[in-house]
């Protein structure tokens, strides 16, 4: 017999991929030009030149130690880098032991999930959240528990964490920048949350861990995104590089385990434990040697800055209500009627593909990604006006 429960995952596909494959096809029937495709967070900008000459560098290696195995964390080398680059960018006490490599910051998310939770837990997410924290929480047997972002700001509503904890909460997802609104979550906002989090561990009795999701870091126009394991201690980092070096499709990221923690080595030990049981050892090994080279490589912000702009002033002077987004590469649009998934639709005619927010846990608004070509937006902007025409 087959697992009835992977059955209906696989045959409800993710909202945005689905969206996204409904582009290609439509691509190919009339013209990559004639559609306006916002809907993955796919990076438009190339991986930084040393991304390239590392690769390289790497191909004229003897191949079978280029391509061998390395210990199931991963390469202490590329742990080492990582680790050092912790310490050096937030001046915070960071070793290669608690860095453990994953495929993105999906598979980290996943591993810790495994690790730090029990059936029967909950695990708390803010909503608008990304759609797959709940798969990977439920395949854990916990319960995902939304807790509304506070508006308009879409900041943590840290008295809404607080009544939401109780006996059976083990974590909280957290994602700043944050997919899908483009939120940076202050430094006031964070350790409102430690405390929190810190008080309600005393009432409980019990440890309750920050899963930081973290790959849009390095995505920001000017605001602060504070480190938040300098914050609280017992805080999980997961981390990818598929939009700091535009490398999506090499699924290469990291977890990072607070040294700060009290049971950081005992959490590292478990994640390696939950590493193993999911057979998720040993992330590719090539991308970890090319992280080890290129740890610090900056981010091409700019373009995406540009993209923001230009989406942001064009859908205003034609009345759209959206987030200004402070990270990240999306905007979060106000639908134009309460059922986003009806307005998505509708605007499938004018050839805009939006992602609708059922599946971000809220309604009523659609997910515009903006780091594509800089025409794709300018192209869109009439059909976004006819769009709006619509519901005059």
């Amino acid at each position: 017999m087959i697992n009835q429960h992977m059955y209906d995952l696989g045959a409800e596909p993710s909202a945005i991929r689905e969206l996204f494959a409904y582009g290609l096809a439509r691509k190919a029937e009339i013209g990559e030009d004639k559609v306006f495709d916002f809907s993955i967070g796919n990076p438009s900008i190339p991986a930084p030149s040393k991304v390239k000459e590392t690769v390289l560098q790497l191909m004229e290696e003897e191949p079978c130690a280029l391509h061998g195995y390395t210990p199931a964390p991963g390469d202490m080398r590329a742990r080492k880098a990582v680790a050092d680059s912790i310490a050096r960018r937030f001046n915070i006490d960071a070793t290669p032991e608690q860095v453990y490599f994953t495929a993105g910051a999906a598979g980290g998310i996943a591993i810790t999930l495994a690790a730090i939770t029990n059936p029967g837990d909950e695990v708390l997410v803010i909503s608008p959240y990304f759609p797959e924290y709940r798969v990977w929480i439920e395949q854990m047997g916990c319960t995902c528990v939304e807790v509304p972002a506070h508006q308009p700001d879409f900041q943590i509503d840290n008295n809404a964490v607080a009544a939401a904890i109780n006996e059976h909460t083990s974590a909280l997802i957290i994602n700043s920048p944050n997919n899908p609104v483009g939120a940076v979550y202050t430094r006031e906002n964070l350790e409102g949350l430690a405390e929190v989090l810190r008080s309600k561990e005393v009432e409980f009795g019990r440890p309750l861990y920050l899963i930081s999701d973290e790959p849009y870091r390095e995505i920001t126009y000017g605001k602060e995104v504070p480190y938040v394991p300098c914050l609280y201690a017992r805080t999980i980092v997961c981390y990818s590089y598929s939009k700091s070096l535009s490398l999506p499709g090499e699924r290469i990221g990291y977890i990072y385990v607070s040294d700060l923690a009290d049971d950081a080595k005992k959490v590292m030990t478990t994640i390696a434990g939950a590493g193993r049981a999911l057979g998720a050892v040993c992330a590719p090994v090539l991308w970890q040697r090319v992280i080890a080279a290129c740890v610090d490589e900056p981010s091409d912000v700019a373009s995406y800055a540009e993209n923001r702009a230009l989406l942001t002033e064009g859908l205003s002077k034609l009345g759209y209500e959206f987030v200004e987004p402070d990270g990240a590469f999306y905007l979060w649009v106000r639908a134009l009627e309460p059922d986003a998934q009806a307005f998505s639709e509708r605007a499938k005619a004018h050839e805009l593909l939006l992602v609708p927010s059922d599946s971000f846990g809220v309604t009523g608004w659609v997910r515009v990604s903006y780091c594509i070509a800089k025409k794709t937006i300018e192209d869109a902007m009439p059909a976004f006006e006819a769009l709006m025409k619509e519901y005059k």
